[in-house]
């Protein structure tokens, strides 16, 4: 079936809903973005998956980020305690997690820390205030990296993947990819991460800035992908290369805060098709995060003021998105119910 007749056709299925045509707003849009992206009249969501890849960034050393850089590996250990605010919610809404070591600056015990997936490419990128985050090689294997757990999670069922970021740092190169790919200038991409003052927010938007300047210095050629190898952590990468494959595999795509969402503005420049599959869960209260959500015409589901990061804010806009097929599959309509259709 043409997508253009199956839309037709799922737009007939939403209005014949013993409903107001329209009453349900925002759920009728979700309801027919997953039944696009599953192609039925009759999508479901199976073994819902949270992967969350932790790195390090090279950028942290410039004192761009208020959290010292020990936090990453110190929170992970914690997510196998159960202790994370991802840990919660993916229990409370029945999501499968996985953590996933890219590149975290900290040797994990095999034995202490099970729950951790060993994927390491190296002990945390370079700095992009000099050189390029990473090398080609590296930038692969991480892309590699994210298909692999994405491959592991739709072996195990799973339709729905929900993305997460451990890494301090990493609210840096999301903004240099806002500024570079949307032309929003600089100042309006940069926060306060994990709470800097005005005085570290200057200090920060003075370094990224130093950093955007060398890189358009060396930068004559560059690739789509070169361009985001050059700033972004390899827990980034690896969900850049989760967010390709899952689009391939036809999955739903819970798009989380400012970080993720700045992978899926990437994972846009290399296959524009991944965004078909992309729900945004929530505007963070990242300074730039509404900015790029707007650049990118894309309409969050929430807006809690949100900026933990690690798909939290993407878990808690699951609820509205398994709401929105329910009512799809399960729902009468008018002429089964005997109700007139009034419109």
């Amino acid at each position: 079936m043409m997508i253009a007749d199956l839309r037709n056709k799922i737009q007939d299925k939403i209005d014949n809903l013993n409903k107001p045509k329209g009453s349900l707003g925002v759920l009728e849009e979700v309801a027919m973005q997953v039944a696009l992206i599953q192609q039925t009249l009759t999508p479901e969501l199976r073994h819902p998956a949270h992967i969350l890849f932790g790195g390090d960034h090279g950028i942290e050393r410039e004192g761009v980020s208020l959290s010292p850089r020990e936090v990453t590996w110190q929170q992970i250990i914690n997510y196998g305690r159960g202790g994370g605010g991802v840990n919660v919610l993916c229990h409370q809404h029945g999501f499968t997690l996985r953590i996933v070591d890219v590149g975290v600056d900290f040797d994990f015990d095999p034995v202490r820390h099970a729950h951790v997936i060993p994927r390491k490419i190296g002990y945390g990128t370079r700095n992009f205030l000099h050189e390029s985050a990473m090398t080609a090689a590296e930038w692969e294997r991480a892309l590699a990296v994210g298909r692999e757990q994405v491959d592991a999670c739709y072996a195990e069922g799973s339709n729905v993947l929900c993305l997460g970021e451990m890494g301090i740092g990493n609210t840096s190169p999301s903004s240099v990819l806002m500024h570079l790919f949307l032309d929003i200038p600089l100042p309006q991409c940069v926060g306060a991460g994990s709470g800097l003052d005005a005085a570290g927010i200057s200090h920060k938007l003075n370094v990224l800035t130093q950093a955007v300047v060398h890189y358009r210095a060396v930068s004559e050629g560059f690739t789509a992908a070169d361009t985001i190898r050059y700033f972004v952590g390899y827990e980034m990468a690896a969900a850049i290369g989760a967010m390709l494959r899952a689009a391939e595999l036809r999955m739903v795509i819970l798009v989380d805060g400012f970080i993720m969402t700045a992978c899926m503005l990437a994972a846009q420049q290399l296959n524009p098709a991944v965004r078909e599959c992309a729900i945004f869960g929530h505007c963070g209260d990242e300074g730039g995060h509404h900015l790029m959500l707007d650049a990118m015409n894309a309409q969050p589901l929430l807006r809690l003021n949100m900026r933990l990061g690690e798909g939290t804010g993407a878990l808690c806009a699951y609820p509205i998105v398994a709401s929105a097929v329910h009512l799809l599959n399960e729902m009468d309509n008018f002429a089964h119910a005997e109700i007139t259709k009034y419109f």
